[in-house]
């Protein structure tokens, strides 16, 4: 108790481990365990009023009010530079004010402002009295307003009148005391809106992202949104989707540089389209995996990739298995995704066909390997077990039964089971010890592909109600189809859960072109949800819906894929920068007009006579336009790359004067190493009618 009354009469002491130098007592920003510099905006300051303030106190504040804090009273204003200290000060001295604050940005993220508030979180330390918190608390104009519920000795402070100093110099200050183990002021930083697209139809794709509704349970989703901020993909990813035919006519695969090496086994041309009535499965497939985002229909996981329509002869050949594998790894493919599997019970592959794909995935791009996605099938089987079979129609299926499904089993193939809205294993879906992640799709009785193939007309009966949403994507236009338009929202099986892994492996890909296949495969494995199903599977009664000591489950394999998370991942594991000898420049400040509404655009060439290997890449461009929001801006590479700078989001700003580089677009390490010689051009395209405008120059930097 004495040692309470002293810290009235003397300097409250300081410990060294904590305390912050004074000339940097208000720039740091300790929060979490860690500290952020901060630097102060000179155009804008807050103001909180006191309780008996009048409605009309922000009126008496000379300067423009932006808004109100979330739903606090206290108000953002802007003012000019050279006039902010003498206004703050002006507000202070109003008796209807409690406190005002600078608004700081922090130090590495300059587009992050930070609100002050009146409150500080203090945690004492163990055995601190409660004279002696309240003596802290009034030395420093702090007022106790309530305890931080699950954490001891914690308490909320409110900053009064008294204060001296503004809430991050004082929680500095008394991060220096031996009794304080934590003090964090409360900071309000504005949320980030992520990033969702306009098309028509996208509130329909619960399986991307959804806030709940009628059999949707939270987190169901992929998490693509938050995705979506870091990377849409780039058109140098290019996802082959092999199946039955694709609909290229359709409004959602269309887009400069959206369709590369068409190729059809079947017909043995160069147009895989549909020519059977009951060739829509591919185009499902596609969309899910890839539908551009082009304002109307729905959005595919990858949107900015580039779509390989490969069509199978229908049968699983060595031959022409071969041959499609092979079309994929020379044509560029990035990503190779197969909603298809034998129609057999027990199919091992051949020699040929494990080479096929080990090829693939090892000496595709350029070495690094195809990232090969395979559908785990809709038989509610094992990939690769055995199941005591009894009731089947006939008896075809009797007794103890082997069963094989071939391509999930192959090691060095992305395996996928399905999950449903609800986060429940799909009642159809395949399982086993080879499954990689599941992903979301519809849910059913078992048999989908045996019926689908004609192999048999029904698996064994399940008396059980199958909950769960449809998968919506995009169907065959017309009135051929699953659907009498151009959209289906019935698609499903394990056929509709790979292409939404098979577009996640893209945005990785498409933020980190370095990866080889395998380690795609291990990013989509680590950094999937652990979603559980405690429930027997209704069929078979088998409870495989945990997890083993290595984080693995026969119905989930390593989790419900995750978008968000493997992205960051990929970026994340970036490569250090390669070293910079020498640098090579070029410009071309020829005015050029750009075409309104022209999906052909227009192109400015730099030509670069150097022969030396890409290292590192600086792009600069002045454009004007009466609507920039128009416009899509990319750079093409003298071997054909094209990397996309500028995407449509300038809205109704007028000028772009704007630097691109790999700190801002990672897509251009897909271009590193390969030689700088050649024409260079940088192409606009005005998408949309009405406005019109001028590239006015650009110039280009490369490090070799």
């Amino acid at each position: 108790m004495n040692s309470s009354r002293n810290l009235l009469n003397f300097p409250l002491p300081y410990a060294s481990r904590a305390s912050v130098p004074e000339a940097r007592v208000g720039m740091i920003l300790q929060r979490g365990g860690e500290e952020f510099m901060l630097s102060k905006l000179d155009d804008r300051f807050t103001v909180a009023p006191k309780s008996n303030a009048p409605s009309s106190w922000t009126q008496q504040i000379r300067g423009q009010k932006q808004q109100f804090l979330g739903r606090t009273q206290i108000a953002d204003f802007l003012v000019p530079s050279h006039r902010r200290d003498r206004i703050m000060a002006a507000a202070r001295a109003r008796d209807s004010v409690a406190f005002a604050s600078h608004v700081y940005q922090i130090q590495d993220n300059l587009g992050t402002l930070v609100y002050l508030t009146d409150q500080i979180a203090i945690q004492f330390h163990q055995g601190t009295s409660d004279f002696t918190q309240k003596a802290i608390g009034d030395r420093f104009g702090l007022r106790q307003l309530k305890p931080v519920v699950s954490i001891p000795n914690t308490f909320v402070f409110q900053i009064t009148y008294l204060a001296q100093e503004n809430p991050v110099k004082i929680a500095n200050r008394l991060m220096g005391l031996s009794q304080v183990m934590v003090a964090e002021p409360n900071v309000m930083i504005q949320t980030q809106k992520h990033y969702r697209p306009q098309d028509s139809l996208y509130h329909k794709q619960w399986y991307l992202h959804h806030t709940g509704g009628n059999q949707l349970t939270w987190g169901s989703h992929i998490n693509v949104e938050k995705a979506w901020d870091i990377t849409r993909g780039s058109r140098a990813c290019t996802i082959a989707v092999v199946d039955d035919a694709l609909d290229l006519n359709h409004p959602d695969f269309q887009g400069l540089g959206k369709i590369v090496a068409p190729r059809d086994f079947k017909e043995q041309d160069f147009l895989p389209q549909p020519s059977e009535i009951e060739d829509n499965h591919g185009t499902a497939c596609a969309g899910i995996c890839l539908a551009e985002e082009n304002g109307n229909g729905i959005v595919g996981v990858a949107p900015g990739c580039a779509l390989m329509p490969i069509r199978t002869t229908g049968f699983l050949d060595d031959e022409s298995l071969e041959q499609l594998f092979d079309w994929a790894i020379t044509k560029g493919a990035s990503v190779i995704s197969c909603s298809w599997g034998p129609a057999a019970v027990n199919f091992p592959l051949s020699l040929r066909q494990r080479a096929a794909i080990f090829r693939a995935a090892t000496e595709g791009r350029k070495g690094k390997g195809c990232v090969v996605v395979f559908a785990a099938g809709n038989a509610n089987r094992p990939v690769n077990g055995f199941v005591t079979e009894r009731g089947w129609p006939g008896q075809v299926l009797e007794g103890y039964t082997k069963w094989l499904a071939g391509f999930p089993v192959h090691p060095d193939v992305i395996a996928v089971s399905a999950c449903t809205s609800l986060n429940k294993k799909a009642v159809y879906s395949n399982w086993g010890k080879q499954i990689s992640v599941c992903a979301p799709s519809n849910n059913a009785p078992p048999g989908i592909w045996l019926q689908e193939t004609g192999f048999i007309e029904t698996a064994p009966q399940i008396n059980t109600y199958t909950p769960g949403l449809g998968v919506f994507s995009t169907d065959r236009t017309g009135a051929i189809g699953y659907s009498r338009n151009d959209f289906t929202g019935d698609f499903g099986g394990t056929s509709s859960a790979c292409p939404v892994v098979a577009g996640v492996a893209a945005l990785v890909l498409s933020v980190n072109p370095d990866l080889t296949a395998r380690e795609v495969k291990r990013i989509l494995e680590q950094t999937a949800d652990k979603i559980e199903d405690p429930n027997p599977d209704p069929q078979l009664g088998f409870r495989n819906g945990t997890y083993d000591l290595r984080g693995h489950s026969e119905w989930f394999g390593h989790g419900k894929v995750n978008a968000f998370e493997a992205v960051k991942a990929a970026k994340q594991q970036l490569a250090v920068p390669l070293r910079v000898i020498r640098r090579v420049a070029g410009q071309n400040n020829e005015r050029l007009a750009i075409p309104d509404y022209n999906q052909l655009g227009v192109t400015s060439e730099i030509y670069i006579s150097d022969s030396g290997r890409l290292k590192d890449i600086q792009v600069r461009i002045d454009i004007q336009h009466d609507f920039l929001g128009d416009l899509e801006v990319s750079l093409v590479a003298p071997n054909g790359d094209l990397v996309l700078l500028q995407n449509r989001t300038m809205g109704r700003a007028r000028k772009l004067q704007a630097t691109y580089s790999l700190q801002n677009i990672l897509a251009f390490r897909q271009l590193f190493n390969q030689s700088v010689y050649g024409v260079w051009k940088l192409l606009l395209v005005d998408h949309a009618l009405g406005d019109t405008g001028w590239l006015n120059g650009w110039q280009l930097t490369l490090g070799v």
